[in-house]
């Protein structure tokens, strides 16, 4: 008997089909892997931006998870946007209770155009409750100041706010430096088995198709952890991945703002385990 490696995707939809949900799910089926989901927000948005949120019932949200991780059992989690405090309590309370083995938490608190996805609230509970909890944790730069006070603007200022962010319970940090000035950028992965930094540097790619770029690393990583890698090197793949879907889309038009990556610019048949592994 065979068993496809899943990954269950917590996050908001987004009608337009370039980030939250849509984004996770084209990725890891692009990677080879079953996708799940639990929607935590309906929202209005394009490629222009978000103009409404609707945030989806605690219960309902529960009771998604639920009826993935008592049938299916996923073996990795990815979380995106959570909108208020309840969502994110019932969120934790499923890590709890079900244990996966890998909790990948990218925290969307600001959309590429710009708009506040978030309530202030929340934040503080995502903090206290749900950081703790993850493997991982995936803040770009907008997001590492909402969490440690401070503007980063350099890799050396990376490095100390990943070290910071460990104090919040995660096991490791992934500061994305997308927006770093410059020709390059730096991602920087601080982790609690390892003293020193892991460096990702890549050419930055010139498009204005970055709509869900966040959401599909981060969905790519807990992808390549279901698959068995090791954190280092879900990541190194990961970010090689978004890098050719940002390039294989970059001169498409989709919308008139910021259009979507093409998730499936190479797609792999689906992998399976064996039962027994």
């Amino acid at each position: 008997m065979k068993k496809y490696p899943c990954v269950l995707t917590i996050a908001g939809s987004d009608c337009s089909g370039g980030a939250g949900i849509q984004a996770d799910i084209k990725t890891i089926s692009a990677l080879g892997a079953y996708a799940a989901s639990a929607i935590t927000a309906i929202t209005v948005q394009n490629t222009c931006g978000v103009t409404d949120i609707h945030p989806i019932p605690p219960h309902y949200v529960k009771g998604q998870i639920d009826a993935v991780m008592t049938d299916i059992n996923p073996n990795a989690i990815k979380i995106g946007m959570i909108n208020d405090v309840e969502i994110v309590k019932v969120i934790a309370e499923s890590i709890r209770q079900y244990k996966p083995q890998y909790v990948v938490f990218d925290p969307v608190m600001v959309s590429t155009s710009g708009c506040k996805l978030i309530e202030d609230d929340a934040i503080e509970a995502i903090t206290s409750i749900l950081m703790p909890l993850a493997t991982i944790i995936t803040p770009n730069l907008s997001e590492a100041k909402v969490l440690t006070g401070k503007l980063l603007s350099t890799v050396e200022e990376m490095k100390s706010a990943g070290k910071e962010l460990l104090g919040y319970g995660c096991q490791s940090v992934l500061i994305k430096g997308g927006h770093l000035d410059g020709k390059d950028m730096c991602d920087v992965l601080v982790t609690k088995k390892e003293s020193e930094p892991y460096m990702f540097k890549t050419n930055k790619i010139e498009s204005n198709n970055t709509h869900g770029t966040g959401c599909t690393l981060s969905s790519a990583i807990a992808t390549f952890l279901a698959l068995g890698k090791e954190l280092p090197e879900a990541v190194k793949l990961a970010k090689e991945y978004v890098s050719k879907s940002i390039e294989s889309g970059k001169d498409v038009v989709t919308g008139r703002g910021h259009g979507p990556l093409n998730h499936l610019h190479s797609p792999v048949s689906m992998h399976f385990f064996s039962t027994n592994d």
